[in-house]
């Protein structure tokens, strides 16, 4: 049993807690392509993150420890922006400087914290998403 842990924000228990390094066959024993990557896990509220496993820091989290609820706001949050950027009518990194320029908060996904936050970035992502069906000129 891996007995590593590391302090990660949790948007379940709403604080810093200190997570445990799990693999994919304890998160989805389903899932046998999963059962090698690392995830983080919070034993108190259930709530995890995966991990950068194609990367020189192979357990360096991807982001909060996240609930259900979360995932599923943060799926929907890329199901809006993933399509315009890789369009390529607009730069990944332009789309989220956007973003953040509109938050007043650096941007990324995977950090987002709070329900409150996902529907401000999602209600952004939406509006950009709108406006760049009708136009791929969109300005950012």
């Amino acid at each position: 049993m891996n007995t590593q842990a590391r302090v990660i924000y949790c948007t379940g228990c709403e604080k810093e807690v200190k997570a445990r390094l799990t693999d994919g066959a304890e998160r989805y024993p389903h899932r046998k392509d999963l059962a090698d990557l690392p995830f983080w896990h919070c034993d108190t509220c259930g709530a995890w993150v995966g991990c950068h496993h194609k990367t020189k820091n192979p357990t360096q989290p991807l982001g909060t420890l996240a609930t259900p609820e979360m995932l599923e706001a943060r799926k929907a949050i890329h199901a809006l922006i993933d399509p315009i950027w890789q369009s390529g009518d607009v730069p990944r990194a332009k789309l989220y400087a956007y973003i953040t320029r509109k938050t007043g908060k650096q941007y990324h996904t995977g950090e987002l914290r709070t329900m409150d936050e996902a529907r401000t970035i999602w209600q952004i992502a939406a509006d950009l998403n709108n406006q760049w069906k009708y136009d791929t000129e969109i300005k950012l």
